[in-house]
């Protein structure tokens, strides 16, 4: 029985999955990501490239850095690299809660949360009603501001300038 083929190759495939649970079990510590199937993430991260979720009703694009399915649900999850704040940013909060209004009207499936993984730290951040009607109401806030032309800075933090895709372009920056 031990000299069949058959054997042999039930034991080199019972091999291969365990190698390859492991490492699977491996990264997935390694990211800080939650137990649950990766069902999509970001470029680059797992190697294989997702489209953006979209939505035409709010012309609204996103890309997560992943959703994990648990327990029939999905969960959105922006990964930063910096350290944790005391409580996640608001900008933060509204970009994690504008990719599980797009996994919503997307999938068909309502994110009950997402994650805010930072480099030492992961907040969990419910979807609820109220953040649901806030980041629709910014939504269409930045639709209608985009119509109308140019805006003038809403700041004075020279290091968000700093950090800011149009400071090259931008006649106001700091």
């Amino acid at each position: 029985m031990t000299d069949s083929p058959y054997f042999l190759i039930s034991i080199g495939l019972l091999i291969i999955a365990v190698i390859l649970l492991s490492n699977s079990a491996h990264r997935r510590k390694v990211l800080g990501l939650p137990s649950g199937k990766i069902v999509y993430s970001d470029p680059g991260v797992l190697g294989k490239v997702e489209k953006p979720l979209y939505d035409a009703e709010l012309s609204l694009t996103g890309k997560p850095d992943y959703v994990i399915e648990k327990r029939n649900r999905l969960i959105p999850v922006e990964v930063k690299s910096g350290w944790a704040p005391e409580k996640p940013y608001d900008s933060h909060i509204l970009q994690l809660a504008s990719y599980c209004l797009l996994l919503e009207k997307s999938q068909h499936k309502r994110p009950p949360y997402g994650l805010l993984k930072y480099r030492n730290r992961t907040f969990a951040i419910r979807y609820t009603d109220e953040l649901r009607e806030r980041t629709i109401a910014l939504v269409e806030e930045i639709r209608t501001q985009k119509e109308h032309g140019e805006r003038d800075r809403s700041h004075h933090n020279p290091n968000r300038c700093e950090r800011c895709g149009f400071r090259f372009i931008c006649n106001q920056r700091l």
